[in-house]
């Protein structure tokens, strides 16, 4: 088994999208493999950010032509501790989506916000838990999540929308991964206690 040495690159083997992006970056037209694989993750996170369909689309498709473009200057750098299911290729995506994200709203300063009702248009097939739950009580939730600051809001998507790992999202966000936790942990507290003051208000 190879073991890194000490101050060495990192172990690659363990990324789970390993094959794809080397087929990608062997030849630029299997990035359709990576793109199908992350197109609705990446679009719900952008919608999420900027509240519009339209901004969202434009926001993606300019995420995977700029990961399409760095693509061949990409390198693996999964460790054994991030598990068999880590993917550094899903890490270093969405952190060019978050500065896609962030370029759009400099250009966009001044915008109505649209309901994050609407993010309920958008089925997210990986979250099969949602359709049990009780529609209002979930729009409620979602509401109070969109109420949160920003990093705040961010983890709590990343987390349980995308189902990252607390070091995922640390590199998505430039923060260790002791501040994420408690970036959620506070996202949490913040949700609970935004419903059940308005709960209480409407008793």
């Amino acid at each position: 088994m190879d073991r890194p040495e000490e101050g060495g690159p990192r172990l690659a083997h363990l990324d789970r999208d390993r094959r794809l992006v080397e087929a990608a970056q062997a030849d630029p037209a299997r990035f359709e493999a990576l793109y199908r694989k992350y197109l609705a993750q990446v679009y719900s996170y952008a919608f999420y950010e900027l509240r519009d369909h339209h901004e969202a689309e434009d926001a993606t498709e300019r995420t995977f032509l700029s990961a399409l473009a760095a693509l061949p200057t990409f390198q693996d750098r999964a460790r054994p501790e991030d598990g068999r299911d880590a993917s550094t290729f899903r890490v270093w995506l969405f952190h060019i989506a978050r500065n896609v994200v962030a370029e759009r709203r400099r250009r966009w300063r001044r915008r109505p916000e649209a309901p994050l009702d609407a993010a309920f248009e958008t089925p997210d097939p990986t979250d099969v838990e949602r359709e049990v739950l009780d529609r209002e009580s979930a729009l409620a939730a979602w509401r109070a999540v969109d109420r949160l600051s920003g990093d705040r809001r961010r983890a709590v998507i990343l987390r349980f929308v995308h189902e990252m790992s607390t070091a995922e999202i640390a590199q998505v966000l430039d923060k260790s991964e002791g501040a994420v936790r408690v970036l959620i942990h506070r996202g949490l507290r913040g949700v609970a206690a935004d419903l059940r003051a308005r709960r209480e208000g409407r008793e």
